[in-house]
């Protein structure tokens, strides 16, 4: 679990569509080979470590949900480190399995995201939403998307500071609203 509150920008060093290598400080200072590390939201496993950067395998099944098979030698993506029982829940409650690719419509401070119609019903005023793992709090839902409102600090210090319109992000929408909906779908069938 993790809580969409992004703890530092690293550096894709390289990525070959199979291994993935970043670099980074603040998610090094206690990683272990098998820890968890949240890249662009997606939850991804840490195989090898060296001196300011870490490497993942990134499966088939990653790629084709999220957008993490795009990424390029040179760009910042945002990292998290799994959420410990006794730290803050700054954001929410975030799993690190991304449920779809959105688009970005209009950039930060005035973000607007373009998200896959099977998500939208997810999506409610003032409710949490995950762009590129980072935990946001829509302003309005919209027929094809949501609006939030970015303040300067976290522009300064994740990639929604410098990503614009037509790019993908990452999407992860409240995983209660998926057990909610699912708990009353089962509700509505009648045994016979």
């Amino acid at each position: 679990m993790f809580t969409g509150i992004i703890e530092e920008q690293g550096q894709v060093a390289h990525f070959d569509g199979e291994v993935l290598r970043i670099e980074a400080d603040a998610v090094l200072t206690d990683v272990t080979i098998g820890a968890s590390i949240a890249v662009n939201g997606c939850c991804l496993t840490v195989v090898r470590t060296g001196s300011g950067w870490w490497e993942a395998e990134v499966s088939a099944e990653t790629l084709a949900r999220t957008c993490l098979g795009r990424v390029t030698a040179g760009e910042l993506v945002n990292l998290e480190r799994p959420v410990r029982l006794a730290d803050r829940l700054g954001g929410h409650l975030v799993q690190g399995h991304v449920d779809g690719v959105g688009e970005i419509v209009e950039p930060a401070p005035d973000l607007r995201v373009w998200i896959p119609d099977h998500l939208r019903r997810y999506v409610v005023e003032k409710g949490s939403i995950t762009v590129d793992g980072i935990s946001l709090t829509v302003v309005e839902p919209l027929a094809d998307g949501f609006t939030a409102a970015i303040i300067p600090h976290t522009m300064a210090v994740t990639s929604l500071g410098h990503k614009g319109a037509g790019e993908p992000v990452n999407i992860e929408v409240d995983v209660l609203a998926k057990y909610v909906e699912r708990l009353l779908a089962s509700r509505s069938v009648t045994p016979s």
